[in-house]
Parts: structure tokens; C-alpha cells; sequence
């Protein structure tokens, strides 16, 4: 089993992503996490860049990481400039991270027409840089940028870049698709031939342009690489990078290879979360691995076997990666899918009950809904079906007021009235839009009889028309997203009254939350 070396660049180049923006405190808060995971090299950023990366490589020293070494990312001398005089290198020896990182260039077009020097001056610029470094205590990895199309253009000189580097005293040469326009079998020729032309060790770094990062990165490390660079999710500019989740996964799973710490690996899904959650993005459901929808199984003879032989539909137990097995409601399933589902309510054996289920679920998908995201409303339907609902509050009625003030500023106000117990509880509330003013209104109502109301929250809102040809008379079905500290469900409301729909699913949400939180103090 080999040993791989995995070099996390979130931080740096999955922060050069389209609408990614990372604080000095998200950084720190992701170098704790990312050491937690177990990844051996943290590259923060470039520290003549921008302030906060300068800051950053002054904050992270207070950090007790456990395992994993900063790198400092950042390039090679100017033409013309000594190392001892160049702003970048003493940058980089300022940083005082324990790993520097220095970028060159490989392929000739660059040095000609980029840079604007000579091939020559090129290699000398590697070769000083990098022994600059070395020679201040540092151990340096170089990147070789290009490589891959420097390499197609000109192969005797990109090796000879490469040479330059290893010579003066480069621990790893990592070979760079920087386009991400290779191709896995010429990633595997190119690879082969540098791994037979140096001695140190490679690393890869590919970008995803042509939707095969992780698939060429693969292809090195079966030709001999052994660090590994890519980023949490696969973030990063244009199209993203090698995402470090599907290549952990596989390199550990279906190479056997010696990656992360002991008992990291079930960290994945986790981490991988709270990345999106810091860069303030949606979650990918279809993400392999990792995504909510991995291992969800919808088909109705796809539950049945699953239901069966889990191994029959599923090429790893989701459980190795920390995520879970889900089985999804909906008009395609089949009686399997519901007995996994009612499983915990011991009712699965009622078989009369399990087609009184499917029968409304289907009922209810044709009218509109949708079961998939909306978990928590299945589990309501299931309750009322089985005789398990005793409602924890009755509606009796509502009413939403939008206005707009002197200012042209729209206000928005709502009036629930409620009876909980014998009580009736009529209560207004003002919000952001129908939806934020009736929630703020019904939990007036609520809280003072379940006060655990006050830990949950509404993360996200959907609205999608059902049957577009009828205009604005069209069904909308509305989801709605809730968390409390344990949980995230889903609930979902159909109607041509877009508040109306709202509000089921906003009733199904709350309710959900106070049948569960009855469940865990039972």
C-alpha cells in the first residue's frame, strides 16, 4: 500500500473560484478543519498577493495544528533580480511557513511571450528561487506550471525545467495542467516520462476544464506521483480543480492506497459540507461520494434490491464516507420504498397500510408535490395514514398584508390565529416577505407552549411552477428547508396561492420540528 501525500490548495486556488470569497477568519477556521481531516499540506495562500494572505501566514502560527504543514504559495525571481533582492521570495521567507510552494514556468510560449525573456533565463529563475529557499531552512516544492502543454509543444525543454528545479534542491515537482485540457492516456505518457527522467518525487495539480480532474490525476498517481493537490469540492477558477473528495475516496477505496490519517476517511461527507457551508454554497446533490443523492435510491426495483443486498445497487457502503443511505418517496416507488421508509414506526408489516401510502403518495405527486426533498412531509402524511398524528396545534386561520410605505418600501405583515390546547393565541408579526412574516407570526403563537421552537431555522426556499401552460393560474409547489442544532428536513406545500402553498409547507416544517423534538424527550 503506498503512501500518498495530500496537498490541500482550497485555501489559495479553490479561493480564485467564481463567487468565492474566504475571510482571514474562514481561512483559519478551514485550516483546523482540513487538519483535522488529516490532509498533510495546507497551502494558505500567497502572502505578497493581499493583505489578508500576509495576515493569514501570521495568524495560523498560533494555530495547534495536529498534523498538517502550512505551505506558502508564490513565484519564482523576477528577470533580472537576484533571489536576495526579489519581493516575492522574501515574502514568501517572511511567512515563515515550514513548505514553500514556487511556481515557474514550462512552457516556452510563456517564457517567450509571457515572461518576455529567454529560455535560458527562465531555467536560471528556477534554479535560484529555488535553492534561495533551501538554502534559508526551507523545503520547497516547485510547481510546473503548464506542464503538460509546455511538454506537447516542446518536451526537451520542459524536462529540462524540471531538472533545473530537482538540481537545485526541489523536494517535489509537481506537473501542472493548468489548462485542464489533457487527456487521462497523455497525462499517463507524460507522467511516465518525467517519472523515468528525475529522481525526486511528483505530485499532480489539474484543473477540471474538460471535466477530467480527478480522472487525470488518477492516471499520474498509477504513473508514479505520490502528492496529491487538489481542492475541497473541486472549487477553483473557471471550472474548478481535481475535487479532493472523489480523489481521497478513490485513491483510498478503490486503489488501497494509504491516504489522510486513521479514521479520517469517515469524515468526508462532514467536511465536505462545511466547506460549502464557509464558502456560502449549495450543496451538489449528485456529488459523488459525498452529495445527499449519492446513495438515494428512487426506482422502485431499485429499493427492492437494495432493500435486499445493499451491495446491488451501491459500488461502496455509504457509511465508509460518512454519508447515508436514503430511500426516496415518490410516484415511481414501489411498496419497498415505503416499508424502508416506516420501518421505525413499526407499521411495515401492515401491508394494506403500505398501499393506502404509496396510493397517496402517487395521488399527491399528481396533483403536484414531491416527496424527494420533503422528507419530513412524508413522514407527517405517514403518521396520519397510520393513526401516529395527534396535532400539536390546530390552524385556524390566517391572513398576509403587503404594503408599501412612503418611501416605496414594501411591508409586509401577517396574522395567524392559532388554539393550542384550549387556547387560542391570535398573533402579528412583520417580515421580509409573506413567508419570513408568517413564520414570525405563528411562532409568536407557538413558543411560549414549545419554547424549542426557538432553535430552528429556515435555510432555504424554493418555489417551482407545476403546470407552466397555465399562466399565472399555474399550481406552485413550494420547499421549504428547516434546521435545528441536530437536523436539516425538508417539507413541501402545492397550490395555484403561492402563500397558500407557503404556508402548508412552512405548518409542515414547524410541526415536523415539534413531533421530533416529542420523540427525542420520550
Amino acid at each position: 500500500m503506498t503512501r500518498l501525500h495530500i496537498y490541500d490548495t482550497t485555501l489559495r486556488d479553490g479561493s480564485q473560484g467564481e463567487g468565492v470569497n474566504f475571510s482571514l477568519h474562514d481561512k483559519l477556521l478551514l485550516t483546523r478543519r482540513l487538519d483535522e481531516l488529516g490532509v498533510d499540506f495546507i497551502e494558505g495562500g500567497y502572502p505578497l498577493s493581499n493583505p489578508k494572505d500576509f495576515e493569514y501566514f501570521q495568524e495560523v502560527r498560533q494555530l495547534p495544528l495536529r498534523h498538517a504543514r502550512v505551505v506558502a504559495f508564490g513565484m519564482t525571481r523576477r528577470k533580472g533580480v537576484s533571489p536576495a533582492e526579489d519581493t516575492c521570495l522574501k515574502a514568501l521567507l517572511d511567512a515563515q511557513a515550514p513548505v514553500i510552494t514556487i511556481v515557474g514556468k514550462t512552457w516556452d510560449l510563456h517564457v517567450r511571450e509571457v515572461l518576455g525573456t529567454t529560455l535560458e533565463e527562465n531555467l536560471r529563475m528556477i534554479a535560484d528561487s529555488v535553492a534561495w529557499c533551501r538554502s534559508r531552512g526551507r523545503e520547497v516544492f516547485y510547481d510546473a506550471e503548464h506542464f503538460f502543454d509546455g511538454y506537447k509543444a516542446n518536451p526537451e525543454y520542459a524536462l529540462e525545467t524540471l531538472r533545473a528545479a530537482e538540481a537545485a534542491g526541489a523536494a517535489v515537482v509537481i506537473l501542472c495542467d493548468t489548462n485542464g485540457g489533457t487527456l487521462p492516456e497523455q497525462v499517463a505518457e507524460r507522467v511516465a516520462a518525467v517519472r523515468a527522467a528525475l529522481r525526486c518525487d511528483l505530485g499532480i495539480h489539474t484543473h477540471n476544464d474538460c471535466d477530467l480532474a480527478v480522472a487525470n490525476t488518477l492516471a499520474a498517481v498509477r504513473q508514479g506521483a505520490t502528492q496529491v493537490q487538489g481542492t475541497i469540492n473541486g472549487i477553483g477558477e473557471r471550472c474548478g480543480n481535481a475535487d479532493l473528495v472523489s480523489l481521497i475516496a478513490n485513491l483510498a477505496l478503490k486503489y488501497g492506497h494509504d491516504v489522510l490519517q486513521p479514521g479520517s476517511l469517515q469524515r468526508l461527507t462532514e467536511a465536505s459540507r462545511y466547506v460549502y457551508e464557509i464558502a456560502n454554497m449549495n450543496f451538489r446533490p449528485g456529488q459523488p461520494f459525498v452529495g445527499t443523492s449519492a446513495f438515494a435510491h428512487k426506482g422502485g426495483m431499485h429499493t427492492h434490491a437494495v432493500a435486499k443486498v445493499s451491495r446491488s445497487y451501491e459500488h461502496i457502503d455509504p457509511a465508509l464516507v460518512g454519508n447515508e443511505r436514503r430511500f426516496l418517496v415518490s410516484e415511481l416507488s414501489g411498496q419497498s420504498t415505503i416499508l424502508a421508509k416506516t420501518t421505525k414506526y413499526a407499521i411495515n408489516t401492515d401491508k394494506v397500510l403500505m398501499v393506502k401510502i404509496l396510493n397517496q403518495v402517487q395521488g399527491l405527486e399528481h396533483e403536484g408535490y414531491e416527496f424527494e426533498a420533503a422528507e419530513a412531509s412524508f413522514d407527517l402524511l405517514v403518521k396520519k395514514a397510520a393513526g401516529l398524528y395527534s396535532s400539536m396545534f390546530e390552524r385556524l386561520s390566517y391572513r398576509v398584508n403587503v404594503e408599501v410605505d412612503r418611501q416605496g418600501q414594501p411591508v409586509t405583515e401577517a396574522t395567524v390565529k392559532a388554539r393550542v390546547g384550549g387556547e387560542v393565541m391570535h398573533t402579528v408579526s412583520e417580515g421580509d416577505g409573506p413567508v419570513n412574516a408568517l413564520d414570525g407570526a405563528l411562532r409568536k403563537a407557538l413558543l411560549p407552549f414549545y419554547p424549542r421552537l426557538a432553535e430552528m431555522q429556515l435555510v432555504d426556499y424554493k418555489v417551482r411552477v407545476v403546470n407552466a401552460k397555465a399562466g399565472t393560474a399555474a399550481r406552485v409547489r413550494v420547499v421549504i428547508e428547516s434546521r435545528d442544532d441536530s437536523d436539516v428536513w425538508g417539507t413541501v406545500g402545492v397550490s395555484e396561492n403561492i402563500i397558500e402553498a407557503s404556508w402548508l409547507a412552512l405548518v409542515d416544517s414547524i410541526e415536523y420540528k415539534l413531533f421530533k423534538d416529542e420523540e427525542t424527550k420520550g
